[in-house]
C-alpha cells in the first residue's frame, strides 16, 4: 500500500514572513543596512536541510560548528574533515535521536563535545529582554551563532519541538530570521522576536523542562588533541557519581597514609566500565588501493597525538600509576603484552567504531565485526614509518577496509632491564587514561586527604602547573568537559562553568 506524502507545507502568514517574498527581503534589506545580519552569510554559506525529520538539532548544530570554521578533529568522508550530523555521536546514539529526537541539554552537550564553547539559557533562567540583547549581540558578529529551541505551535505551523538557528534581527520591526533546517517542510522566515520567546517559554514533554536558546562560539584555544569526554554511554551515571561523590568520601578515610595507598583505593573504587568516560581519538580514514603513505595534514596531526601522548608518560603520575597497575616483580612476563592493553582488542573496537563513522550508518555499531585486523607501519611523508592498524569491517554482507592512524611513544616506565627500554614501542592504553582522569578530576577534589604529608604529595602528583603547554591544554580542556558534564549529571544542560 502506498503511503501519503507531502511536498512542503504553505507557511503561515501571518505571523510569519517569508524570506523569499518582497517583504521578507525588504526587512533583509534593512537589517543588513542596521549591521544585524553579520553572522547570516556565514551560516547561509554552511545551511543545510535536516538528513532525518528528527535531525532537526544535529542539523543545526552542523551548520553552526561549519559556520564558526571549527575543525572536527577526524574525517568525514575521504580525506575531508567536516561536521556532519553523522559525526554528532558524542552525547546521544544517532539511532536513538533518528527515532527520539534529542532534547536541548543534549545538543549543548554535542556542542561542548565538538569543541565550542556554549552558553545554554532555558526560558526560566533569562528574560525576553536578555534574549533580545543575546540576539542583538550575535547577529551584529560572525563569532558567534544563536540556535533556538521552540515549540512550532505559536507559528501556526504543524509539527512539535525544533531547532534552527537565528540568522539575523531587524531592529526596527523587532523580527528575528528562522533559517529553518527542515527546507523540505517550511522555507526561512521572519517573525516577531515576542513571538519567538513565547515559543521557546514553552515545555519539552520528554525532560519536562522549558526549552530556550543557546549561544555558540569558537573557544580562544584549540579543542583536545588526544582524548575527549564522552557522555553517550549508560556508564556516565556511574562516572559522574564517583567523580562527584565516591571520591571525596573516600578521601575522608584517615587510613590512607601514603601515595600507593591512596591510589589502590581510587584504582578499586573505580566502576568496570570506567573506560567509557575518556575516549582516545584516534584518526580512521578509508583504506585504498595504493595508498600507502600519510600526507602532509594527517602526519602533523598524527605527531602532536604523540607528543601529548609522550608528554603524559614522561609525568611522574603515570610513572606511579603504571607501577601501581604492573609491579616490578613481574618483569619476567615483560616481552608479552601482559602488561598492557590487547592490541588486537584496541585494533577489533577501534576498527569498527571507524567503519561506522565513516559509512554514516545509524544503526548501533554494535552491528560491525571485524574480520581481520593487520599491524603494518606506513610511510609518513618522508618523515619514516608510523604505525597503522588495518582492518576489514563487515557489517550486513558490505566490506569496508579501513585504516587506523595509531600514536606510540616509546616506553621509559618498563620495569624490565634498560637495553630493552628503548626497543618497547606502548599505544594508548588504560594506564594513560587513568593518568589522565586523575590530571583532570577538579583540584579541589583532593582538598579532603586527612594526612597532610600525603596531600601535599598527591597534589604535587596531580599538578598542571608544570606539565608542558601541550599537556596542560590538553588537561584543562577535557577538565572543562568533566566539569560541564558532572554539574549537569548527563542528562541536561547548565550553564557553561568558568575556566577552572
Amino acid at each position: 500500500m502506498e503511503v501519503a506524502s507531502l511536498y512542503r507545507r504553505v507557511l503561515p502568514s501571518p505571523p510569519a514572513v517569508e524570506f523569499a517574498s518582497a517583504e521578507g527581503k525588504r526587512l533583509f534589506a534593512e537589517a543588513l543596512q542596521g549591521g544585524t545580519m553579520e553572522g547570516f552569510f556565514n551560516l547561509i554559506s554552511y545551511f543545510q536541510t535536516q538528513s532525518e525529520p528528527a535531525f532537526c538539532g544535529l542539523a543545526s548544530l552542523s551548520v553552526v560548528l561549519n559556520a564558526l570554521a571549527i575543525d572536527p578533529g577526524r574525517p568525514w568522508k575521504g580525506p575531508w574533515r567536516w561536521f556532519d550530523e553523522s559525526m554528532l555521536d558524542c552525547c546521544e546514539p544517532l539511532h536513538k535521536v533518528k527515532s527520539e529526537g534529542i532534547t536541548f541539554g543534549k545538543v549543548v552537550c554535542l556542542a561542548h563535545c565538538a569543541g565550542a564553547r556554549v552558553q545554554s539559557f532555558r526560558a526560566d533562567q533569562t528574560t525576553i529582554h536578555d534574549f533580545r540583547a543575546h540576539l542583538t549581540r550575535c547577529a551584529s558578529s560572525q563569532d558567534c551563532h544563536l540556535i533556538s529551541s521552540y515549540h512550532r505551535s505559536p507559528f501556526k505551523q504543524t509539527g512539535t519541538g525544533h531547532f534552527s538557528p537565528i540568522g539575523g534581527y531587524h531592529a526596527e520591526k523587532d523580527m528575528a530570521l528562522i533559517l529553518d533546517v527542515a527546507r523540505f517542510k517550511y522555507p526561512p522566515h521572519w517573525v516577531p522576536l515576542t513571538l519567538l520567546w513565547d515559543a521557546m517559554n514553552t515545555t519539552d514533554e520528554a525532560t519536562g523542562l522549558l526549552r530556550g536558546f543557546m549561544l555558540v562560539s569558537r573557544r580562544s584555544s584549540a579543542p583536545s588533541f588526544l582524548y575527549t569526554v564522552s557522555c553517550g554511554h549508560g556508564s556516565w551515571k556511574s562516572m559522574a557519581k564517583y567523580c562527584v561523590e565516591d571520591v571525596p568520601n573516600l578521601l575522608k578515610d584517615e587510613s590512607l597514609d601514603n601515595v600507593t595507598t591512596l591510589l589502590s583505593r581510587l584504582v578499586e573504587s573505580l566502576p568496570a566500565n570506567a573506560g567509557d568516560l575518556i575516549k582516545c581519538v584516534i584518526e580512521v580514514r578509508r583504506k585504498e588501493e595504493g595508498e600507502s603513505s600519510l600526507s602532509k595534514e594527517e602526519k602533523e596531526r598524527l605527531f602532536l597525538k604523540e607528543k601529548v601522548l609522550q608528554q603524559i608518560r614522561d609525568t611522574d603520575l603515570f610513572r606511579v600509576v603504571h607501577e601501581l597497575q604492573y609491579p616490578k616483580g613481574l618483569c619476567g612476563s615483560c616481552s608479552s603484552s601482559s602488561d598492557e592493553d590487547s592490541l588486537a582488542e584496541i585494533a577489533a573496537t577501534v576498527c569498527c567504531q571507524g567503519a561506522a563513522f565513516l559509512s554514516g550508518n545509524l544503526v548501533s555499531r554494535d552491528g560491525f565485526c571485524c574480520r581481520e585486523t593487520c599491524i603494518k607501519c606506513i610511510e609518513a611523508n618522508g618523515d619514516g614509518l608510523k604505525t597503522v592498524i588495518s582492518g576489514t569491517v563487515v557489517s550486513k554482507g558490505n566490506e569496508q577496509g579501513v585504516d587506523l592512524l595509531l600514536p606510540t611513544s616509546s616506553s621509559k616506565t618498563s620495569s624490565c632491564n634498560s637495553n630493552l627500554r628503548s626497543k618497547i614501542v606502548k599505544y594508548p592504553s588504560s594506564t594513560d587514561v587513568l593518568t589522565v582522569l586523575l590530571l583532570v578530576l577538579q583540584p579541589n577534589t583532593w582538598l579532603g586527604i586527612k594526612d597532610e604529608n600525603v596531600k601535599a604529595e598527591f597534589q604535587s602528583l596531580v599538578s598542571t602547573d608544570n606539565l608542558p603547554d601541550l599537556l596542560k591544554q590538553e588537561i584543562l580542556h577535557l577538565r572543562r568537559q568533566l566539569h560541564y558534564l558532572a554539574g549537569c549529571k548527563g542528562q541536561e544542560a547548565c550553564q557553561e562553568p568558568p575556566s577552572p
